[in-house]
């Protein structure tokens, strides 16, 4: 095969594999997200059947970590106004997976080659994680208030309730089991 012709195969490809973000008028709404891009769908469906965390759950957390943008990551900050610093945390994409736990992923699921940015790869880790999660901790992957406490503190945290002293968290993990509630609710209605 000729280099060109090579170089625009491979581009298809990764084109092909390509979800874009659902506008944000359909972020409280999972039939909407579905409509807009079914490879959310498949996504959320694939990790359910994978790792037992209902598609609910999982969307919620991605509506909570980065409101459905690919290339999400913290705030920088920056010195004197204008100096850009480091970012405090190495969170990215879809999850805001960090780095360690994206590598514990990629180890223990031989998927090398996942990307952050990636929907299906993403949904696919938190899936994992808070599959690890009811493994070591107990918590059914059917509570997303509990599961996003241990995501959000790590599952050591989570044991050693750090939570506890964070109320900021405690009524963030509120939205998340709302935000899961929600979209439990209008999964019976998605066509």
């Amino acid at each position: 095969m000729a280099p060109k012709l090579l170089w625009i195969t491979v581009m298809l490809g990764l084109l092909a594999g390509c979800s874009s973000n659902p506008p944000k008028h359909t972020y409280n709404n999972i039939c909407s997200i579905y409509d807009f891009d079914d490879d959310w769908y498949d996504a959320a469906r694939a990790s359910e059947k994978r790792w037992g965390v209902p598609m609910y759950v999982l969307m919620a957390f991605v509506h909570q970590e980065s409101r459905f943008k690919h290339d999400a990551q913290p705030e920088r900050p920056y010195f004197l106004g204008f100096i850009p610093l480091p970012r405090n945390s190495s969170a990215y994409g879809y999850a805001q997976a960090q780095d360690p736990a994206w590598y514990d992923y990629q180890k223990a699921t031989g998927r090398w080659s996942a990307r952050r940015s990636s929907v299906s790869d993403s949904l696919d880790f938190i899936g994992w994680y808070n599959y690890e999660s009811h493994k070591q901790l107990g918590i059914s992957r059917k509570d997303p208030y509990n599961l996003y406490l241990a995501y959000h503190e790590g599952r050591g945290g989570y044991s050693r309730r750090s939570y506890e002293k964070k109320a900021w968290l405690k009524k963030v993990a509120h939205k998340v089991t709302n935000q899961a509630r929600r979209y439990r609710s209008q999964l019976k209605s998605c066509s």
